[in-house]
């Protein structure tokens, strides 16, 4: 048979075993799909809302209600009343609320007389996100609450309001939001969690293709309809997954950018070549894996580590800059890594082909990675050299 005959031989055989075991679909098209709507729905309003604040007012005077008013007004806090401190305590270690707002008793009466109030507040640090935002949105009204007492008293003393203004706000500052102009945590989490997700797919999906071949026995049987020739049974098992991962990818690429409308300054088909790219490398590192450990559960496990561990040292929720110099050389094993920065050049800043053409060609060397492996992976295969318990 010709190399392109042991191809289609091998396609063939692979679409039996599918038609067999709906693993590989579950495993991919039901769990991509899942992460999907769970990423795009879980931040659907683009940030949180009713985020949980308890509020403790002591004072009960107009100045206290107004404020808290003014803080269940805003979209992400939703003020929950209590009577004691000890009750909202024990809702905040219950994980009920996510902070504490504590007004004290002549609070309004302190602020007449000019004298500095002690106004307390508790964040629940276990909840990253909710106690960040609330301690955020809770710092925002305290500071308008103070600028407006300082406002009323210049008032009375006859400062007139342009000179108010420049005394409670010398430093005008203009904030531009660059590739993010809402503030939109969907559009910032689901950008590279999505794809990250699809790599850690790509890689245990074609991690367990590989493996059951050694841990059914039936590796023998697949060097066997291809002459012995790893290459083009290898080659077939990648054409047909990369196919199916690629049209999951890009699905997933025109959800965000056509159809929830993300921001993208460059061209989509950057960001599906990105994808494609993406795929391709991630299938490398799982024959890399397979073949360097030829035992399946082993392979899976390492697998799933490498793919979480991606997710951390991508480098979009903390810079490759700031982090450990050891960790920032491990961030060039990840094909993700490349992904996103593919995804600042053109995705945010627009940029040329030009300006990011490196980062492709990283990704291209990851195909070099199942030729190291080759020879191991064909002997494992041939001599059913693995453990069956």
């Amino acid at each position: 048979m010709t190399f392109i005959q042991k191809i289609r031989t091998v396609i063939r055989r692979e679409l039996r075993i599918w038609a067999r075991r709906p693993i590989y679909i579950i495993g991919t098209v039901a769990v991509m799909a899942f992460c999907t709507v769970f990423y795009l729905t879980f931040l659907g309003q683009g940030v949180p809302s009713d985020v949980p604040i308890a509020v403790v007012d002591l004072d009960r005077s107009s100045t206290s209600r107004n404020f808290c008013q003014q803080l269940d007004a805003t979209q992400l806090g939703k003020v929950v009343y209590y009577d004691d401190f000890s009750s909202a305590r024990a809702d905040l270690q219950g994980g009920r609320v996510t902070s504490v707002c504590l007004i004290p008793e002549g609070f309004n009466r302190d602020i007449q007389a000019q004298r500095q109030p002690h106004f307390s507040f508790y964040i629940n640090g276990l909840y990253f996100l909710g106690g960040s935002l609330a301690w955020k949105d809770l710092l925002t009204m305290i500071n308008l609450t103070s600028g407006a007492v300082q406002r009323e008293v210049l008032r009375m003393k006859g400062v007139n309001e342009s000179e108010i203004m420049g005394l409670l706000r010398p430093v005008d500052v203009d904030v531009h939001q660059i590739g993010n102009a809402t503030m939109n945590y969907g559009a910032y989490l689901a950008n590279m969690m999505i794809p990250g997700m699809l790599q850690m797919v790509v890689v245990i999906v074609f991690i367990y293709s590989l493996g059951t071949e050694l841990k059914y026995g039936t590796g023998r049987h697949l060097l066997q309809v291809t002459e012995g020739d790893i290459y083009s049974a290898l080659m077939g098992k990648t054409i047909l997954y990369t196919i199916l991962f690629t049209a999951i990818g890009w699905s997933l690429e025109v959800i965000l950018y056509k159809w929830m409308h993300f921001p993208l300054e460059g061209s989509l088909l950057n960001m599906l070549l990105a994808c494609l790219l993406l795929v391709v490398a991630s299938e490398s590192v799982a024959v890399l894996i397979i073949g360097c450990v030829p035992v399946c559960r082993f392979a899976l496990s390492i697998g799933a580590l490498y793919s979480v561990l991606g997710l951390s040292l991508t480098g979009f929720t903390l810079p490759v800059e700031v982090m450990p110099s050891a960790l920032q050389g491990l961030t060039m094993m990840y094909p993700l890594r490349y992904y996103y920065e593919i995804y600042v050049q053109t995705g945010i800043f627009g940029n040329p082909f030009g300006d990011w053409y490196l980062y492709v060609l990283a990704m291209l060397l990851f195909c070099f990675l199942p030729f190291f492996v080759m020879r191991r992976l064909k002997n494992a295969y041939w001599n059913l050299d693995y453990e069956r318990n």
